[in-house]
């Protein structure tokens, strides 16, 4: 039962690594955490965060996790509680990918993240031991910046709906990760898990003001993540520390070669055993492609001053280029689509997911199954991605933007001769409002130019909250600052949030009302 000195009112307050500690001297039950999210989640539903919760699976893991606390069996993270993005399939809960298509679909099997956060692989390493709570909202299959192209309803919905920031409700919480953004900033759950394919983990974490981080590409498995772009999707956390970031991810990376071609055979880490190491004499870069023309004043102010912060920590600030910045916006909608329009081509209405009702032969099946199943944006992108893998036209687009994603790769490593880490801007604006971009796909992509870099070349990249936005138009708004660290250097980008973090408390900052 919980004591005197844990309210139970404010379990939502505690961090993923202050619910470790309650968990384990007893303050507080897996089953009374579960509980306790399950109801906020419900009271805050309005914000279409969830898009699935099934609450007798949720207790019944955590009746599980309180057995094996009482056992002295517990995992790393035991008993506490954790959301997925609804781009991993599990079996206890249904995956759509945010798509109609999808609409219902239960998977026979847990991807390896879901699997190595809860349970553990069945007949393999025992997991970390976390209790779901359910699936979170995202733009379908993972394609878009504003969580506005999400086809299913979210819970307590009877129709699709957008996900609401709760900073401001009338705005967008960012995405594709921008159901999992949400929960965490709400406090309807401690920690969620996102993907990130040119940014989505790292921008809806700025517009909402948590932690989030991407690790270097194939550090975590894709087995079981709903594809999008193969070369570029990466699954990474996200929540309102560093440290509760360092946590998850120590828990979720690892090799994973026998079921997923892209992981790398690197042993898993424990990424919070730097987090107190100092930053005196750290060589931040910052690249002047990154506060040029475009970034909003409010942005550029508040990120030079978290800039300003690391000076007086010890830090030293060196300028840097990354020539090629403007070049990624182009080459990611090549790159992508094409690897999209490869990927999305099962989704035919033969083996699973929605198949049209009413067709005269295959071919027929085929194209109104795909007509109904896939929104605009999804849409979109295939058609992109099919165009420029063509006859006539792989040379002229697909195989350039491969070219120039290697320059792209060669600038970070030109640049990691000067410094340490990068440091910038997450996007050039603060969340705008819903449906203020819906019309124009083009700004949505343009939204994506600090953060497209780093994917391209695989490097891990995170997102941590440094301010708020003065201006009368978007006053109150998260600001993030990202920090770029060159391959498998996860745990120093860890640290150098964390430190700065131990230092200021944006990051324990909430929106009114959650």
């Amino acid at each position: 039962m919980t004591t005197p000195s844990l309210s139970k009112a404010a379990l939502h307050d505690l961090t993923v690594a202050e619910l470790v500690q309650a968990l384990s001297s007893k303050q507080v039950s897996a089953v009374e955490l579960a509980s306790h999210f399950l109801d906020r989640s419900a009271a805050h539903s309005g914000l279409g965060a969830y898009v699935d919760v099934r609450r007798d699976i949720t207790i019944a893991q955590a009746q599980n996790s309180d057995a094996r606390i009482a056992s002295g069996n517990a995992g790393a993270l035991e008993g506490v509680p954790v959301a997925h993005k609804d781009i991993f399939v599990t079996k206890d809960f249904v995956t759509t990918a945010g798509s109609r298509m999808l609409n219902g679909y239960r998977s026979p099997f847990d991807a390896t993240v879901v699997s190595k956060l809860g349970a553990g692989v069945a007949g393999g390493t025992p997991g970390a031991g976390m209790v779901t709570l359910g699936k979170l909202n995202c733009d379908e299959f993972a394609m878009g910046s504003s969580n506005e192209n999400s086809a299913v309803a979210p819970v307590d919905s009877g129709a699709p709906a957008p996900v609401r920031n709760p900073w401001n409700t009338q705005r967008i919480p960012g995405g594709s990760s921008g159901g999992s953004a949400v929960a965490v900033a709400a406090r309807m759950t401690p920690a969620a898990t996102g993907t990130d394919t040119g940014g989505s983990i790292r921008q809806p974490a700025s517009f909402c003001g948590i932690t989030g981080i991407k690790p270097t590409y194939g550090r975590a498995s894709r087995y079981g993540m709903v594809a999008f772009a193969s070369s570029l999707d990466q699954a990474g956390p996200m929540a309102r520390t560093a440290e509760d970031c360092a946590l998850l991810l120590s828990a979720m990376c690892g090799p994973d070669t026998d079921r997923d071609s892209t992981s790398l055979d690197v042993a898993a880490e424990n990424f919070t055993a730097g987090l107190q190491g100092s930053v005196e004499g750290l060589r931040i870069g910052v690249p002047k492609e990154f506060f040029g023309e475009g970034l909003a004043d409010d942005v550029r102010n508040t990120v030079n001053g978290a800039l300003q912060q690391y000076e007086k920590l010890g830090a030293k600030l060196v300028p840097i280029s990354l020539p090629r910045t403007e070049l990624s916006i182009p080459v990611y909608y090549i790159i992508a689509p094409a690897e999209a329009s490869s990927n999305l081509s099962r989704f035919d209405g033969v083996k699973f997911g929605h198949r049209a009702a009413h067709f005269t032969d295959l071919a027929d099946m085929y194209k109104k199954t795909r007509s109904e199943g896939f929104g605009d944006e999804v849409k979109r992108r295939i058609m992109i991605g099919t165009y420029v893998l063509s006859h006539g036209y792989y040379d002229a687009y697909y195989l350039q933007a491969q070219k120039i994603r290697r320059m792209i790769a060669d600038d970070f490593q030109n640049a990691f001769k000067d410094c340490d880490v990068i440091a910038g801007p997450v996007a050039p604006t603060v969340a705008w409002k819903l449906g203020e971009k819906s019309d124009d796909p083009v700004a949505n992509y343009l939204a994506d130019i600090f953060t497209l870099p780093g994917s391209l070349a695989g490097l891990p990249g995170m997102s941590l909250p440094v301010g708020f936005a003065s201006c009368a138009a978007d006053k109150g708004m998260p600001i993030g600052m990202q920090l770029i660290g060159n391959y498998f250097q996860e745990a120093r980008l860890l640290n150098v949030a964390h430190r700065f973090q131990q230092a200021t408390d944006f990051h324990a900052a909430r929106a009114t009302g959650f």
